[in-house]
């Protein structure tokens, strides 16, 4: 199984291939959040075994934070030439995906967005509160409805 840190990879890989705003630490949660949600809700098992914590600015996988903690709100250093073969085709599709919509967005909208969602929202602000794995499939598998509806 993939762990954040290689979703949070695979993403700064991305970052380099396709320049556009730099992934500060605040932006690589929120990216990790979206594919574990979407990834929950489309195969039913988690992406990946780190819990995701509800914290005041989001989502937070926290092993991550304290990783990139020393970059404050500054860029993330970029990933060159990273070994892809550990991530399935699904997982590719599905993070090149994630990337190409929430990618595009500031740290500080996807912040916003996430304040919105109920798996955020029905966590309490408790040091250590986990964002269940059932609460973020219920939520993305009405984002997924929602999708095919339109």
């Amino acid at each position: 199984m993939l762990s954040a840190k290689d979703i949070a990879n695979y993403f700064l890989s991305k970052s380099y291939a396709e320049p556009g705003e730099s992934i500060s630490n605040l932006k690589i949660q929120k990216l990790v959040y979206y594919a574990q949600g979407f990834y929950l809700a489309l195969y039913g098992k988690p992406l990946f075994d780190d819990n995701i914590e509800a914290w005041i600015h989001g989502p937070v996988v926290p092993e991550l934070y304290y990783q990139y903690k020393k970059f404050g709100s500054c860029a993330i250093p970029i990933i060159e030439n990273m070994d892809l073969e550990k991530y399935p085709k699904e997982v590719i599709d599905l993070l090149d995906e994630i990337y190409n919509v929430y990618g595009q967005f500031s740290a500080w909208k996807l912040r916003e967005l996430t304040h919105s969602e109920s798996p955020w929202i029905n966590t309490p602000k408790i040091k250590g509160s986990v964002i269940s794995h059932e609460e973020l499939k219920k939520y993305f598998i009405t984002q997924i409805e929602n999708e095919t509806e339109n």
